[in-house]
């Protein structure tokens, strides 16, 4: 993300990362816990990874392998892209606007996070660090963290989107390797 901040004459400032497993205090979104799974905080702009999150990937979710966890993380890195761009903020402000279709604009949030993803993935292909396999490993983990696969009842209690438009989002990201 460095590079393509400074390609766009913008700098960009890493995210730092908290990990955790049972539990946390977030600098500005208050406590969590290992039931909140991974999750950006745009009042302190880190990302928070619940280690037990990777395992439930795993055994509950069905999805594995290395770059199963690291779409995840690379998620949650998009979701910090979007703060440093204006783009989180820009959301919040249609949600008050629109608060009747408050979810539809946090799926759409979700699911350029997943782009971004994508586009991240993008990145490492291009640099030779995937083998055989990690990019079905990254949609599997994608499809496996769907609203529809995690429970959600009907379209307007989904606050990520299907599992079809997550791996969706990210195939688009990797396969253009653009973040626009």
């Amino acid at each position: 993300w460095t590079t393509v901040f400074q390609n766009a004459d913008r700098s960009y400032q890493r995210a730092p990362v908290v990990t955790f497993t049972a539990g946390t205090q977030t600098g500005g979104c208050g406590p969590a816990s290992s039931a909140s799974g991974p999750f950006y905080c745009p009042a302190d702009n880190k990302v928070y990874l619940d280690l037990s999150f990777a395992q439930q990937l795993s055994r509950r979710f069905g999805a594995s392998g290395d770059l199963a966890w690291a779409y995840v993380v690379a998620h949650e890195i998009g979701h910090h892209v979007q703060t440093a761009l204006g783009i989180e903020a820009n959301v919040r402000r249609q949600q008050q606007n629109d608060p009747g279709n408050a979810n539809l604009y946090l799926v759409r949030l979700e699911l350029q996070a997943d782009c971004f993803a994508g586009v991240w993935a993008h990145s490492a292909y291009e640099r030779g660090d995937l083998e055989a396999g990690d990019i079905e490993e990254a949609v599997g983990a994608a499809e496996a963290v769907g609203d529809d696969r995690l429970g959600a009842q009907s379209r307007e209690q989904w606050t990520h989107g299907s599992s079809a438009l997550r791996a969706e989002w990210f195939r688009r990201g990797f396969e253009s390797g653009d973040p626009n």
